[in-house]
């Protein structure tokens, strides 16, 4: 893995919008050579701010989500609404830290992904697999005068990869410890977790996605706690108990026993999947809490079953440190404890080691966006199954005169 030149310190913006469709995540990092990691760089986080995003783009984008919605019309018109609201949330994070836009490198934009397809299938005599994030970075570059990279995936799969997990490179830069295995959890609308060995090489450190992260939980929520969107601290799991049933038939969901590399989606675990569940209860009569309940331990329990089948025939863990949305569901929080304690595996957030679980995917792509500017390689082979490194994310520069 190449390391970054010993230049002076660059500020940078990552901006993250997930499958959970919060809002728009956005970062200003400070980036600093460093003789004391491994690896080169120092990342402080300067300034954070998440920005919801207006109900009838929130509502646009789940549309997308279905691909009998998602004309083309529709497409482009959200691609460059959404390059216009990334743009108004990196220039207000960067007046909140007092910087101005001259002074910030590039921006990392990771875009809202609508459709993720990394299974390969033959079309045209070429095994072909895809993926589709919108936000365009031309508007981002040219509405705030700064570079902006985004677009990530396509390079990877371009050889041969899924496209996913991007993030466990930066983990994997900034995270590595020379004693102890890590298991870096994020949990966002999709969990995935990336393993970093202790001292570990590049070649050693793996990551997958787990399962659903928060997408089932804040499905069910919102169809059945309208107009509540999301569990909040896990409030209604925690008033609820788990229906043994149901909690079997979704552990029966075949992606759990697929073979690494693999990565999923709301192709998978989202509306369709959610209204399979919603039929299950009204037949059965179920409480609502009780499905809440239900789904937040499938979440926890396809954590745990993950390192299970993957992780420990391998490397016993020390830490689980959770990341994302997920952090702040306290019954989450607890069944992956109770679940992880019979392995010896601690469960810590990234504000037990003094992060931010918001933020570090945002951070991650400013860390992305900086290895992309100094056309330096950033992914990892081994966690896509790509054939070799590749240099990720697509650059659109401000007109001259901006």
């Amino acid at each position: 893995m190449n390391k970054p030149s010993k230049v002076d310190a660059a500020y940078l913006v990552g901006l993250m919008s997930g499958t959970s469709v919060d809002g728009i995540d956005a970062a200003v990092v400070k980036l600093s050579p460093s003789a004391d990691r491994e690896h080169g760089v120092e990342v402080e986080l300067l300034a954070f701010e998440n920005t919801p995003f207006p109900v009838q783009a929130r509502n646009s984008i789940f549309e997308l989500f279905d691909p009998a919605n998602a004309t083309i019309d529709k497409v482009g018109a959200m691609n460059m609404w959404l390059g216009e609201l990334y743009a108004q949330a990196t220039l207000s994070v960067i007046g909140k830290c007092g910087l101005s836009a001259s002074q910030i490198f590039a921006i990392g934009s990771h875009g809202q992904t609508i459709y993720h397809a990394p299974e390969k299938k033959a079309i045209g005599g070429y095994n072909l697999h895809y993926t589709v994030q919108i936000g365009e970075g031309a508007v981002i570059a040219n509405r705030t005068g700064i570079p902006c990279v985004s677009d990530f995936r396509v390079a990877d799969m371009a050889m041969g990869g899924q496209g996913a997990p991007l993030v466990p490179f930066t983990e994997y830069v900034l995270f590595t410890d020379p004693e102890r295995t890590l298991l870096m959890q994020n949990i966002g609308g999709i969990g995935n977790v990336t393993v970093l060995p202790a001292n570990a090489s590049p070649e050693q450190v793996f990551a997958f996605d787990t399962g659903p992260g928060n997408m089932i939980i804040d499905g069910l929520v919102s169809q059945l706690y309208a107009p509540l969107t999301m569990d909040a601290g896990g409030e209604i799991a925690a008033g609820g108990q788990v229906i043994s049933e149901l909690l079997e038939w979704m552990q029966q969901n075949e992606y759990y026993a697929m073979p690494l590399p693999k990565s999923t989606g709301r192709e998978r675990f989202g509306q369709q999947y959610v209204a399979q569940i919603l039929e299950l209860m009204k037949t059965n009569r179920w409480k609502a809490e009780d499905v809440i309940a239900t789904a937040t331990r499938l979440t926890a329990w396809s954590i745990v079953d993950g390192y299970e089948r993957y992780i420990k025939p391998q490397h016993q863990a020390q830490q689980l440190l959770v990341g994302g949305g997920g952090s702040y569901n306290k019954t989450l929080l607890r069944d992956l404890q109770q679940l992880f304690a019979p392995h010896q595996v601690q469960v810590l957030t990234q504000e037990d080691i003094g992060g931010n679980s918001d933020a570090k995917e945002a951070i991650a792509f400013a860390l992305l966006a900086y290895y992309t500017m100094n056309r330096m390689p950033n992914n990892m082979p081994r966690v896509t199954g790509a054939s070799g490194p590749v240099i990720m994310g697509k650059v659109s520069f401000p007109y001259p005169g901006r």
